[in-house]
């Protein structure tokens, strides 16, 4: 089953009763309050986007109780926070430590798969869209030795963006740019909540990375995992462009970003939704960590 992403962007009070989230909204002009439910076991995202919202904590427990991410976000309406379960799977001590003890070797293999993907699937993007020849990125996917040592990465990532967006002169992807980095870094923040729910949902610690490391990052092993699956978003990315044409974060932009969790990815050669596969890509990778298996599944566009 598909789990639901709610999004609230208006002052909202959300509690719990008989097992459903109780969505109170404030009422317009002369309407009555409107209220609604939704069971708790069908959400997998809660993106709170509004400074008059509240939330009980018997809501959030239930909520985080049943494996959903609860995510808010700040004054310009960009995701800075994430709420996940802390037991999210029977044998997580186990998974831990599997994960914990991971020798650098295969660490380092596990992330040559990562970046050789992300290669493969850039390069199938700029084929899809653009229709751009890109032996070279093939060519470099292929080249990716362990670990990344000669930093294919980020050569394939130049040529990537410089191709992406031909009608906008000398962009430049940039966390702190201006459009259209504003859609893909929100793009991006739902991506990071769908991936690291999987990883927790897999027992695995999201913070422990293959290949991020940096001590203010709580989500180091989600950003190495979604690296192949950025496509998808700038794949998305390029449809609200062309659909909306807004410049900025508009409700109706952001209800297009909100489907993330339910794009269609190619995975194990089976169309699958991008929430699912996630999970099937956190398992792979937890049974990579125990030794029962060699290579993370990950999608092919």
């Amino acid at each position: 089953m598909i789990k639901r992403t709610l999004c609230f962007s208006n002052p909202a009070y959300l509690s719990l009763r008989n097992g459903q989230l109780l969505i109170k909204l404030e009422p317009r002009g002369d309407e009555p309050e409107r209220q609604t439910s939704v069971p708790i076991e069908d959400i997998g995202f809660v993106v709170l986007d509004h400074r008059q919202i509240t939330i009980t904590h018997g809501a959030m427990a239930a909520l985080v109780d049943n494996n959903a991410a609860v995510v808010t976000c700040n004054e310009r309406h960009m995701p800075v926070g994430l709420l996940l379960p802390l037991d999210g799977h029977t044998v997580q001590s186990e998974r831990f430590a599997d994960q914990i003890n991971a020798s650098l070797p295969l660490r380092k293999q596990l992330w040559q798969q990562t970046v050789q993907q992300k290669i493969r699937n850039q390069a199938a993007l700029l084929r899809e869209i653009h229709h751009i020849e890109v032996g070279n990125m093939m060519a470099w996917a292929a080249d990716v030795h362990s670990g990344d040592s000669t930093n294919l990465e980020g050569r394939a990532a130049a040529f990537y963006w410089s191709q992406m967006y031909p009608s906008i002169d000398h962009f430049t992807r940039d966390r702190d740019g201006d459009y259209p980095n504003t859609l893909l870094n929100y793009g991006y923040a739902v991506l990071r909540a769908v991936i690291a729910r999987a990883l927790v949902g897999s027992g695995l610690l999201p913070t422990l990375g293959i290949h991020h490391h940096n001590r203010y990052n709580a989500y180091c092993l989600a950003d190495d995992i979604m690296e192949p699956y950025r496509p998808y978003v700038d794949r998305l990315v390029t449809k609200v462009m062309a659909d909306c044409g807004d410049t900025e974060l508009s409700t109706a932009v952001k209800s297009n970003l909100l489907a993330i969790p339910t794009l269609e990815v190619h995975i194990g050669g089976q169309r699958s939704p991008l929430m699912v596969a996630a999970s099937q890509t956190s398992a792979s990778l937890a049974r990579c960590y125990a030794g029962e298996a060699r290579r993370i599944a990950y999608p092919e566009m």
